[in-house]
């Protein structure tokens, strides 16, 4: 089985590089991938770089030139949803795109034409990332991800929109992975760590819980692929 694990930034997949240690460096189409071999199992690692164009390329060419069976999202989000604290981890139900607008042919945001609003994740990865998180003791939080090609700092961008997708947290990569792995009928688990309260003062927790944040996601991931 061969198994893709993404993360957007260096610090989200670095983690992982440490944890498995021995590993080959593949450099294709202007990235590095890292192939990690583990008896049957078959991991690929890459940092996407941030955003939805390079993340959808990078889970493309894990699927489409590696043979990834499954990809796994892994990384740091900022929290919508109240109950959620700086480190809590959230694993995407669904996701959506919240810069999309083409609202005025009258469709609703995040719609594109012949697609749909939300993409789900794969209901057989979460239950195994459910299943790892309470074995080991690990509070693990399921909400809507939604994402766009925006940091968002400000209180009034996260209520909108909190309000129009029912959404619990806000990255830049999710859901677009999410629509490649929908079309190319792979399944995918999406896992975020909250690094900020997308509010006014988004920029500095960001900052500051960035790699911590990221660790917590990565111990998760790295304790799912046991399983798998």
């Amino acid at each position: 089985m061969t198994i893709g694990i993404i993360g957007a930034m260096q610090e989200e997949i670095t983690p992982l590089l440490e944890h498995y240690q021995a590993y080959e460096t593949i450099e294709f189409c202007g990235h590095s991938y890292y192939r990690v071999s583990l008896g049957k199992k078959t991991l690929i690692i890459a940092c996407s770089r941030i955003g939805k164009v390079y993340s959808a390329l990078t889970a493309s060419v894990m699927i489409l030139h590696f043979g990834c069976e499954q990809i796994i999202f892994n990384g740091v989000a900022g929290g919508i949803n109240p109950q959620y604290k700086v480190g809590d981890l959230v694993l995407a139900t669904k996701l959506c795109q919240h810069d999309v607008d083409i609202t005025i042919f009258g469709h609703p945001f995040g719609y594109i034409s012949d697609g749909k609003i939300f993409t789900q994740s794969d209901s057989t990865l979460n239950e195994i990332a459910k299943a790892v998180a309470k074995e080991n003791g690990i509070h693990l939080y399921e909400g809507v991800v939604a994402t766009g090609d925006q940091f968002i700092h400000s209180k009034e961008k996260k209520e909108w929109i909190q309000k129009e997708f029912k959404a619990d947290a806000i990255e830049m990569e999710g859901a677009s992975v999410a629509v490649v792995c929908d079309n190319l009928n792979t399944p995918i688990c999406v896992i975020r760590a909250i690094s900020d309260n997308a509010g006014d003062e988004a920029l500095i927790s960001y900052e500051e819980f960035l790699a911590t944040s990221a660790k917590i996601s990565a111990s998760l991931v790295i304790k799912m692929i046991e399983k798998l």
